[in-house]
C-alpha cells in the first residue's frame, strides 16, 4: 500500500467524519423533538422493562405508566419547591422591608459622610481650574453620558424587539413537548423491534462495534447523571448543615434552591452566596457575612475536589483525564464546556474501547482483517 493510497484513505475518513457531523447538526435542527424523545425513551427503558417483565404489564401500558410516573415525580418536585418558595417569600415579605430600611439608612449615611464631602472637594478643585480645562472636563462628561444613554437606549430597544420572539417561544415549546412525549411513547413501545431492525441493517462487524459503543455510552451517560445528582446532593447537605449552624431561617428552602442552582456550570452557588454576603456586609452583619463566606469557600473547595473524582468513578475515566476534559471544555466553549468536555471524553473513550479507532487505522493502512 503506497503512501498516496494511505493519504487518500485518511482524507476519505476525515471527509466522512465531517459529513456525518455536519449532517447530524443540520438534521437535528428539524428533528430535535424526536431526538429528545429518543433520549427520554433511552433513559426510562429500564423502568419500562421492569414494569413489562417483572410486573407482567403490556409494553404499551408499561410505557404510559412510566411516563406518568416520571411526570408525576417531576410535577411533585416542582410543587414542593414552589410551596417552599411561597413559604419563604411570605417570610421575606415580613423581613425584607426592615432590611431595606437598614440599607437605605446605610446609603444615606454613606452619602452624608463620603459622597457629599468628596463632591464639595471636587467642585472646589474644578472651580480653581482654567476655562479650557473646565470645558475639556465638561465635554468628556457629556461624551460619557451620551455613550451611556446610547447603550441604555440600544439595550431597551433590543429588549422590546425580542419580546415577540420570547412570546412566540411558548407555543413552540408546547409543540416540542407534545411531539417529544409522543415520540417517547412510540419509540419506547417499539424499542426492541427498532433495535433489532437497526442491528439487521448494519454489517456484522459494525453491528458488534455499535452494540459495544451503545452499551458503554449508556453506562457512561447514566453514570454522568448519577455523578451530577451526587454532587448536587453533597452541596445541598453541606449548605443545609452550614445554614443550621449559622441559625438561618428557612435553611431547608435556601439549601434546596442553592443546590438546584449548583447545576449551573461555574457560577453555581455563587449566584446565591455572593449577593447574600455583600448584603450582610452592607447592613453591618459581619459575623453572618464571615460565616456565609466560610461556608461558600467550603462548598467551592469540595466541589473542585469531588467533581473530578466522582465523575471519574461514575463514568469510569481517569481523574486526571476528567480534570483535563473539564478545563479544556471550559476554555473552548465556556460554561457549557464543563458538561460537553466530560461527555466528549466518554464518547472518545467508548469508541476506543470498542476498537473503532483501531479499525479506522487498519483501514487507513490497508490492513486486511
Amino acid at each position: 500500500m503506497t503512501l498516496i493510497h494511505r493519504s487518500l484513505r485518511l482524507l476519505f475518513v476525515i471527509a466522512v467524519t465531517i459529513l456525518v457531523f455536519v449532517g447530524f447538526f443540520y438534521l437535528s435542527k428539524i428533528t430535535y423533538p424526536f431526538i429528545i424523545g429518543f433520549l427520554i425513551a433511552f433513559l426510562m427503558n429500564p423502568l419500562v422493562n421492569f414494569l413489562q417483565f417483572k410486573c407482567k404489564l403490556p409494553r404499551a401500558f408499561a410505557v404510559i405508566l412510566s411516563i406518568i410516573i416520571i411526570l408525576s415525580l417531576f410535577a411533585g418536585l416542582i410543587t414542593l419547591l414552589v410551596a417552599e418558595i411561597v413559604t419563604g417569600a411570605a417570610y421575606l415579605a415580613n423581613v425584607v422591608p426592615e432590611h431595606i430600611n437598614l440599607l437605605i439608612e446605610y446609603i444615606e449615611d454613606f452619602f452624608t459622610a463620603q459622597i457629599i464631602p468628596l463632591y464639595n472637594q471636587l467642585a472646589s478643585t474644578f472651580n480653581n481650574l482654567g476655562t479650557n480645562q473646565q470645558n475639556t472636563i465638561i465635554t468628556n462628561i457629556k461624551n460619557v453620558g451620551e455613550q451611556i444613554g446610547s447603550s441604555v437606549g440600544t439595550f431597551i430597544q433590543t429588549f422590546f424587539q425580542n419580546i415577540p420572539i420570547i412570546l412566540s417561544w411558548f407555543p413552540n415549546a408546547a409543540t416540542v413537548i407534545i411531539f417529544s412525549l409522543l415520540a417517547t411513547f412510540f419509540i419506547s413501545k417499539d424499542w426492541n423491534r427498532l433495535i433489532r431492525r437497526l442491528t439487521n441493517l448494519l454489517p456484522p462487524r459494525l453491528s458488534k462495534s455499535g452494540k459495544s459503543v451503545f452499551v458503554d455510552l449508556k453506562r457512561a451517560l447514566l453514570g454522568f447523571l448519577k455523578a451530577q445528582l451526587t454532587l448536587v446532593s453533597i452541596t445541598t447537605v453541606i449548605i443545609l448543615i452550614g445554614l443550621i449552624i449559622l441559625r438561618v431561617d428557612y435553611a431547608i428552602t435556601i439549601a434546596l434552591v442553592t443546590g438546584i442552582v449548583d447545576i449551573i456550570p461555574y457560577l453555581g452557588t455563587g449566584l446565591v452566596f455572593v449577593p447574600w454576603i455583600i448584603y450582610e456586609v452592607i447592613t453591618g452583619q459581619m459575623p453572618q457575612a464571615i460565616g456565609l463566606t466560610v461556608l461558600y469557600i467550603i462548598v467551592l473547595v469540595q466541589r473542585q475536589i469531588m467533581e473530578p473524582k466522582i465523575l471519574s468513578s461514575s463514568i469510569g475515566l481517569d481523574p486526571l483525564a476528567t480534570l483535563v476534559a473539564l478545563f479544556v471544555g471550559f476554555k473552548l466553549i465556556g460554561f457549557l464546556g464543563l458538561i460537553v468536555g466530560p461527555v466528549t471524553l466518554v464518547i472518545i473513550s467508548t469508541l476506543n474501547k470498542a476498537g473503532v479507532f483501531a479499525d479506522l487505522w487498519s483501514f487507513i493502512k490497508g490492513a486486511e482483517k
